[in-house]
């Protein structure tokens, strides 16, 4: 069986091969925008979720928001019988920490994993942010129903873990509802620290951050388009690492943006009708998201989110001024959308998971020679590889040729100065890791 699976993907051409797999259509269709239009009018009518918000009520505030997304988790496992592990994870925010955190805070996010089949330490999380914020982010008594920011991202969490708890899958998956973001991402910089201390091996974190609204400030109107944000390069890169990239490339190659090109990929595979847009950017110009705590310390992370924003309804006391409503109100969210970005997160987590770990110690060679020469250490589950690459101006992976079960291939004929490689491992069912770009050289 795995020989004849690899002469079908060596005879394909990288015109002609595409990884589909009919589980995902039936992924992509399972996603419900009842549900989602459903979590997200919860979370806006708790009426605030501003982090230091009514802890103690079963009606408002942040404490009423995460109770409600545990519960929903708890039903989600008892659905699955008991797939899920669900937890709070909680650090303790101090007054003195940022000018704005008014008071001493614990900062407490919502936890699912689902386990592996496997038993494997590789991990894929999609987040949410819990808490919403008016034009003062340090004001928690006057409404912020953060309908969009975030209650959109948080609902797609919640959908992505009724749907993909149905699935086994080799990596495990978390479903993540993080809290603080608004005063400094101390949500996300908690369970980050989080899962380094617990020594998880993360291969992709998706943070999802506004993802129901399509007509932007710019009058722009568009359910079809959403950006992808991913940092170039990790900031964890030692002065060797930086030294390398002038005389060999990777200046866009990092893990982070890897990740990115996967999501593309997938969602330009089974999700044609979209349009995913790379931002080479860490986040917005100048602001910030969930996921850049995960990227401090050398995780890859990125962000998904709408393409056009309206300013009017982000940070903004819900109020009516010069003829413009102001606020971030449940009438401006459209729920469509929202399914198709989290449909996008739950195609590419169940991708991932689906896929063997990506090879290691990828080095190449071919300097001054008619071809290029790829070596790496093989992952375990991997029927075979695939090398990759692309001119040194394009945003993605445009060539590609499976080269079987081994560890070393030469592309002949192919001049290394004017293409960027990676290799990628392929499971049994064609489902790929993401690209890895070379971190070594070799003669």
């Amino acid at each position: 069986m795995k020989n004849h699976f690899l002469a079908l993907l060596i005879t394909c051409t990288a015109t002609t091969l595409a990884q589909t797999d009919t589980r995902i259509y039936d992924i992509i269709q399972k996603v419900s925008v009842k549900n989602i239009e459903a979590d997200i009018t919860t979370l806006a009518n708790f009426g605030t979720r501003n982090t230091f918000s009514d802890t103690l009520s079963s009606t408002r505030g942040i404490g009423a928001a995460r109770r409600w997304i545990k519960a929903e988790f708890d039903q989600i496992s008892l659905n699955c019988n008991d797939c899920l592990d669900v937890f709070y994870q909680k650090d303790l925010v101090k007054a003195a920490s940022s000018k704005r955190v008014p008071k001493d805070t614990w900062v407490v996010n919502v936890v699912a994993i689902q386990k592996s089949k496997t038993g494997s330490n590789r991990y894929i999380i999609i987040s949410g942010d819990i808490d919403s914020r008016n034009s003062d982010g340090s004001d928690y008594t006057k409404d912020a129903p953060g309908a969009n920011d975030n209650a959109s991202g948080m609902a797609g969490a919640l959908e992505a873990s009724r749907v993909l708890s149905g699935y086994e899958f080799d990596a495990n998956i978390v479903y993540l509802g993080l809290s603080g973001e608004e005063q400094g991402l101390f949500g996300g910089a908690g369970f980050a620290r989080y899962a380094q201390d617990n020594n998880w091996d993360i291969i992709g974190v998706l943070n999802n951050d506004m993802i129901g609204n399509i007509k932007g400030v710019d009058g722009i109107i568009s359910n079809v388009d959403f950006r992808i944000f991913s940092e170039p390069v990790p900031p964890t890169e030692t002065e060797k690492q930086r030294r390398l990239r002038r005389f060999y490339g990777g200046e866009v190659d990092g893990i982070s943006r890897q990740l990115a090109r996967y999501v593309f990929k997938t969602t330009k595979t089974y999700m044609p009708q979209l349009n995913p847009m790379m931002i080479y950017r860490l986040d917005r110009f100048g602001r910030g998201g969930h996921h850049r705590p995960f990227n401090d310390l050398g995780y890859p992370a990125i962000r998904i989110m709408e393409a056009h924003e309206n300013y009017t309804q982000q940070h903004q006391d819900i109020r009516t001024q010069n003829g413009i409503e102001y606020g971030d109100k449940l009438k401006f969210v459209n729920f469509n959308y929202a399914k198709k970005l989290t449909a996008v997160n739950a195609i590419s987590m169940a991708s991932l998971a689906w896929a063997p770990k990506a090879p290691a110690k990828v080095a190449i060679g071919g300097m001054v020679a008619p071809a290029v020469k790829l070596r790496w250490e093989k992952s375990k589950n991997a029927v075979g590889y695939k090398i990759y690459w692309r001119d040194t101006t394009s945003p993605t992976w445009d060539y590609s040729r499976v080269v079987g079960d081994v560890d070393q291939f030469t592309l002949q004929g192919v001049v290394i100065d004017n293409y960027f490689f990676g290799v990628a491992s392929i499971a049994q069912d064609g489902h790929e890791s993401v690209v890895v770009f070379p971190s070594a050289t070799f003669r």
